[in-house]
């Protein structure tokens, strides 16, 4: 009993100081940017010019803006995109094609605080652009062509605050630090829950077992068996949980910089169990098409893992 009392108390330590002190300071200045950028309406204009360039891809305006939050904000920021496209009347082929894209590429809370663990931010961000890409042509043309292509009356105008003057400004600041302390403090439970689990299967020797079985397999491919914790962790609880594991591994010396930059392919997106159910609950349109948005992101992650593994 003692022993799982400390494995708890270390385990919340970590995922508070994890949360307050690299995953918050990082999205603050991130988000506030994004929302500035937003409100002065040069987002619009980037998507604007964008949303053409991208049209070959089955990527709408709203879908171009889908890739700047994911890549740039959080892998929760583009629900209120998909919802919008949903609602706002976009045919089920773009919708998907959006999906697959957001669940293939990296997702910046994530990335973002990984950068100061060694992570290549721009390697990354251009493997993810070429993966959400890929995983959405994928979809729109092949897994999703099935898919109905009718289109309602489609608004892609983006509704956000102004911020012309100071007080504009200001009030957008603070409503992205706010908002940025919400997800912050919003990722504590699973990452304590997390660190509790993946703590108490090493001390019980199950991760130890695990790790003998599979490395064999795992030699065989030549990859390192050092990912099978953070692998396991992020596929079952997200890609917050992993970078708690990441963190405690780092500062164990478990996994260097490198065999983070090479398995990055692989280990940021959110194209996990909670990544999904939290993405599909934009809305029963978006839900209706995870199969082939599912299958368009594996096809992204697969290029993107390659990418990473041999130029990466």
């Amino acid at each position: 009993m003692e022993a799982i009392v400390q494995i708890i108390l270390n385990a919340g330590r970590s995922a508070v100081e994890l949360s307050l002190f690299v995953l918050l300071p990082v999205m603050v200045v991130m988000l506030s940017l994004m929302r500035l950028l937003e409100a002065r309406g040069i987002l619009d204009s980037v998507v604007r010019t964008l949303a053409p360039l991208l049209k070959p891809f089955g990527l709408t305006g709203l879908g171009v803006f889908a890739a700047l939050q994911i890549n740039f904000v959080s892998f929760a920021a583009p629900i209120a995109t998909l919802t919008m496209m949903a609602q706002r009347g976009a045919s089920e082929r773009h919708i998907a094609a959006t999906l697959a894209m957001i669940l293939a590429m990296s997702q910046a809370n994530a990335a973002f605080p990984m950068v100061a663990m060694g992570l290549d931010f721009g390697t990354t961000l251009a493997f993810s652009l070429a993966g959400g890409l890929v995983a959405a042509a994928a979809t729109y043309h092949l897994f999703g062509r099935r898919l109905s292509a009718a289109e309602g009356q489609v608004d892609e105008t983006l509704k956000h605050p102004s911020a012309h003057d100071a007080k504009g400004i200001l009030d957008v600041i603070n409503r992205a630090g706010a908002e940025a302390f919400k997800i912050a403090v919003v990722a504590i439970p699973m990452l304590v829950l997390s660190l509790v689990v993946v703590s108490a299967l090493k001390h019980w020797g199950i991760i130890d077992l695990i790790s003998r079985w599979l490395t064999p397999l795992l030699a065989m491919a030549s990859i390192d068996s050092a990912l099978i914790v953070p692998a396991l962790t992020k596929y079952l609880a997200g890609g917050t949980a992993m970078l708690g594991v990441i963190d405690e591994m780092r500062r164990a010396g478990q996994i260097s910089s490198e065999l983070l930059n090479a398995s990055a392919g692989f280990l940021i997106s959110p194209f996990d169990l909670p990544g999904v159910a939290v993405l599909v609950s934009a809305g029963p349109r978006v839900a209706a098409v995870w199969k082939p948005a599912a299958l368009g992101g594996c096809v992204g992650i697969l290029l993107r893992t390659l990418g990473h593994a041999f130029l990466g």
